[in-house]
């Protein structure tokens, strides 16, 4: 299996492969996704004190928060000059 990792800013990396979504955090339903997995101890705040532009949910039902937008990390998920292999 190749592992294809994906900066999602400010130095942080993903693994690409265990992304399920890339959502905005904007809707109710992934704010209250958002406290769930906070209280659980699933959240991964990325986001380094800015604002939370999306949401990463991964297929380990951890939630990550980062502060690029959506359309930013899916570029870079498709660019394969933005990956790390």
């Amino acid at each position: 299996m190749d592992i294809k990792l994906i900066n999602i800013g400010f130095g942080n990396i993903v693994s690409a492969n265990r992304i399920v979504s890339i959502v905005t955090p904007e809707s109710a339903p992934i704010k209250r996704l958002i406290q769930e997995k906070r209280d659980s101890g699933l959240l991964i705040d990325a986001t380094c004190g800015r604002r939370t532009r999306s949401v990463i949910i991964t297929d380990s039902e951890h939630i990550i928060l980062a502060a690029v937008q959506p359309e930013t990390i899916a570029n870079r998920i498709n660019n394969k000059s933005e990956t790390y292999e």
